[in-house]
């Protein structure tokens, strides 16, 4: 990925991050549960996505129609796992790209 930010993220089960991404700020929830890492999106104070699933390589926002200036991955150093919550910003990172939805 060529130009990609990475988003700091800490190996905890659930947290809040408040983002400055393309002269917006996103706030993005993560959280684990039974069932996978999910993110809940806000920008600029308004939430435009709820309860995505965070998939290995998968991008998050896909479509441009959400008003995201851009889109957000997490991706596995170690192989093509899905994020698991112990393993952020080690095992996991999270990465934004501007512009990257269609």
């Amino acid at each position: 990925m060529t130009d990609a930010v990475t988003i700091p993220v800490s190996a905890v089960a659930s947290q809040t991050l408040t983002v400055p991404l393309s002269s917006h700020t996103a706030k993005l929830n993560i959280y684990q549960l039974d069932t996978g890492l999910f993110m809940d999106i806000y920008l600029d104070g308004t939430l435009i996505m709820a309860g995505v699933l965070c998939q290995d390589r998968t991008w998050i926002i896909r479509k441009a129609y959400y008003g995201f200036p851009g889109d957000l991955v997490f991706i596995d150093s170690q192989g093509t796992e899905d994020p698991y919550y112990s393993g952020l910003n080690d095992r996991w990172c999270l990465y934004y790209q501007e512009g990257q939805n269609v």
